[in-house]
């Protein structure tokens, strides 16, 4: 699935069936699904997921667990964008 596809799937009730858990994370935050987008990435293991569950823990306002995670994730926490901002890198990173 490219960018274009994805962000178009955003007006859909559900995400694509064979979108990875890392998209369909991503997918549910802008309808502030934070605890759906949470059990999605909590069993995976991966730099990826780490900055999803990063990002989660920033939208929740819990700033310490979020930066434990973007050290997980091997990134800056916040990195000087808006949540919006890094909604779309994550985004981009995945697709």
């Amino acid at each position: 699935m490219d960018r274009s596809a994805f962000l178009a799937s955003l007006d859909d009730a559900q995400p694509p069936q064979d979108l990875p858990a890392h998209l369909q994370a991503l997918w549910w935050l802008p309808r502030g699904e934070l605890d759906r987008a949470h059990r999605l990435v909590q069993p995976l293991a991966d730099a990826g997921a780490a900055a999803i569950h990063a990002h989660l823990h920033r939208l929740e306002g819990d700033l310490d667990n979020a930066r434990y995670w973007y050290r997980r994730a091997g990134m800056a926490p916040f990195a000087g964008s808006s949540p919006e901002e890094e909604w779309r890198q994550l985004v981009q990173r995945f697709v």
